[in-house]
């Protein structure tokens, strides 16, 4: 009887522990983990886009127990109660809370197909029309500029004038080649002086802007190739987002009474 009485009296400990012990993944120097700290972490990087595989989640475990070790040292060291931990643990909650500020607002305020439509639309208006695939030679001097137009009426080769003398880094090595862009592209003297050439022609003396002196060849010219909604939804989705989350600060900063 008394042995049953003790199987008994053990079987109701362990059932009052087993629960318990549920709510923590380990016991560490003798203070429970709370596996409350797994799930939290698991929820993190699956928030993040990464899978919590079984094998993931015996990794996150050591992870864990791990930083338990490490913080009960820490705390051993009595490194918990310098004002430098305090001042970090501070400028962490600041920083963890503004970031669930900005992703509240986001979840409310989501950037609709609509707009996203709309916003394409100004991109189209703003850069359709026609492309112009041009080259020039860039001089610092009008006296040099003349000499090339001079040069090039006797024969000389365009994309050989243009690596060798023109001072823009970034089409001279291509033989002035500016590859196919909007005529708004460039700076107005530039564009006015583009337009008023044919395919295939020169123009008869420099143009001078405010990088220096110009002698511009327009080499073709095409509807402008626009890439498709469906290529660049992404990417305005996320500039329409940051332009939101840009206004809420500005509005925020605008109504606070600062003294």
């Amino acid at each position: 009887m008394k042995k049953l009485l003790l199987t008994a009296v053990a079987a109701a400990a362990f059932g009052i522990a087993a629960p318990a012990f549920a709510q923590n993944i380990a016991i560490v120097n003798g203070k429970a983990v709370p596996k409350a700290r797994a799930d939290a972490l698991a929820a993190q990087l699956a928030k993040s886009g990464r899978p919590v595989t079984p094998e993931m989640q015996a990794q996150i475990k050591d992870e864990i127990v791990a930083r338990e070790i490490f913080m009960q040292e820490a705390q051993k060291r009595g490194l918990d109660a310098t004002d430098d931990f305090k001042q970090q643990i501070e400028l962490a909650r600041q920083t963890l809370l503004i970031r669930e500020l900005f992703a509240d607002y986001q979840k409310a305020n989501p950037v609709t197909d609509a707009d996203i439509q709309a916003e394409y639309a100004k991109f189209v208006a703003a850069n359709g029309g026609k492309e112009y695939r041009a080259r020039h030679i860039l001089v610092e001097k009008e006296d040099e500029a003349k000499a090339i137009v001079a040069s090039l009426k006797k024969g000389g080769k365009f994309e050989d004038i243009a690596k060798k003398q023109s001072k823009d880094p970034g089409s001279g090595a291509n033989g002035g080649d500016l590859d196919w862009a909007n005529a708004s592209s460039y700076v107005k003297e530039f564009t006015d002086a583009l337009l008023k050439l044919n395919k295939g022609q020169t123009t008869d003396a420099p143009v001078k802007t405010q990088f220096g002196w110009h002698i511009i060849r327009l080499d073709d010219v095409r509807e402008a190739q626009l890439p498709k909604l469906d290529e660049v939804k992404p990417q305005i989705a996320q500039q329409l987002q940051q332009a939101k989350l840009a206004k809420f600060q500005e509005d925020l900063r605008g109504k606070a009474k600062i003294e």
